[in-house]
Order: C-alpha cells, then structure tokens, then sequence
C-alpha cells in the first residue's frame, strides 16, 4: 500500500517494552530495583506531580477478620533484609489489626511514571531506640498530636480533639496563645503507644504499565522462619514473570 499504512503493520512508535521494563532475565531480588523506582519517584522528575511519592496503602486483617485498607507513609527501607517500615500509634486500628495478625499487604502506584510496587510479609514493631529517633525528627505539632490522639476512637467533637492539644501543649511546657515556630526544635520524647513497625516481606511485585494494557509483571516469593529472637531463616528469593 502507499499513502497508508497496511492494516497488520504496526506504527513506528507502537511497543510493547519500556525503558523501564521489567529486565531480562529477571534479577535475584527485587528489592534494588524497587529501591531505584522508589527514588525515581520521589526524586525525580515524577516527584513534582507527587505530593506524597512515599505513600503507600496498608491492608490489614482484623482479630474478627474484617479487612481494613489505608494509606500510610513508608519512612524506611531495608534492602538487604527486604523491608519496609512505617510509623504509627500502635493502639489505633491497624496497630491492634497487627497486633492480632501480622500479616498484610502493601500497595505503591506511582501514576506519572506507570509503575507499581505490591508487597506481602509480616509486621514487626521496631526497636524502641529507631522508634525514638524518628519520633525525634518529627515536627514538634506531629510530637504533640501523637499525644493528644487515641487514634481511631471516638471524640465528642473537634473542639474537644483542640482542647486535649491545648492540655498536652501545657504539659510539655509550651504556651498555647504563643506556640513555638513550625520549625522549632522541642524536647518532646516519644509516647509508649506510638512507634513504627517493619515489613519483612515475602512477596514481592513489580509492574511496568505497556500499551493495550499488556503490562509488564513479575512475581518474588521467598519462604521466611521466625524464631524467638527475629528471623531465624531466610530463603532466597524466587522469581518469575507473570501474564498482565
């Protein structure tokens, strides 16, 4: 044919394969190229259309085994042990959904850039020395809340959340007509309910959207045993392709 292409030619910019597809064959393990996604999007050129490149949603299982799904903010990566990490008040929803069932889920989508982490494992509460070292890069009005809130239960109305921030105010000190600047530092330590949990996951997913949504998939599983003082054994990982 002239002027035109035949029906069965393919356009010259139609492919299935990105740039940043998944590579061939597939790594060992997934976890340094989550890592370079992870700083693609929060450092990079996708960064400036994310308010929040580091959120990610949290699924958990209640005690009665109702699922419940949030978004939380990942503060930390292991990538030689395969983990994530969050922080939170241990007594709200999901600490107590943890507490009974240390298995979840988590979810990154990062749209600009058409990539997608999924991850499985089990939570693990962190130590109290790194719990206490982030609680001390916090913003002092974060410290604060992390007091005032009984996260997740009930209050009788706003004006009763402002007036237990006004209490706590107080009680560390601080004058409630003259608060201390945004970006004050303030000894505030860190409340026993509150503190972070780490993910060791043991599925692992990574996923490069592709034109006519025949996407790039693949899958990382590894078998993990715990013991009484961690992880007392750790299996490679194993990966493998899977269909879109």
């Amino acid at each position: 044919m002239t002027g035109a292409q035949s029906a069965n030619t393919p356009s010259d910019d139609w492919s299935l394969r990105r740039p940043e597809a998944l590579p061939e064959p597939l790594p060992h393990d997934p976890f340094p190229l989550f890592v370079a996604w992870f700083e693609q999007a929060t450092r990079g050129t996708a960064a400036a259309c994310l308010p929040n490149p580091n959120a990610m949603s949290l699924a958990t299982i209640d005690a009665d085994g109702r699922p419940s799904n949030r978004i939380v903010l990942c503060k930390g990566i292991d990538a030689g042990l395969g983990s994530i990490a969050f922080y939170t008040n241990y007594e709200g929803r999901k600490g107590q959904a943890l507490r009974s069932n240390p298995r979840c889920a988590v979810c990154f989508h990062w749209d600009p850039v058409d990539l997608q982490v999924r991850m499985e494992g089990a939570a693990q509460r962190t130590t109290g020395a790194e719990s206490d070292a982030y609680f001390a890069s916090r913003p002092w009005l974060s410290q604060i809340g992390a007091w005032s809130s009984d996260q997740s239960r009930t209050v009788e109305s706003r004006e009763a959340l402002e007036a237990r921030i006004t209490a706590m105010l107080e009680r560390f000190g601080l004058d409630p007509a003259n608060p201390p600047a945004r970006d004050a530092r303030v000894e505030i330590p860190r409340p026993a309910h509150w503190g972070g949990f780490r993910i060791v996951a043991d599925r692992v997913e990574l996923w490069v959207g592709a034109k006519g949504r025949l996407h790039d998939r693949a899958v990382w599983q590894r078998t993990i045993a715990s013991g009484d003082s961690g992880w007392a054994g750790i299996e490679p990982w194993r990966g493998t392709r899977l269909q879109p």
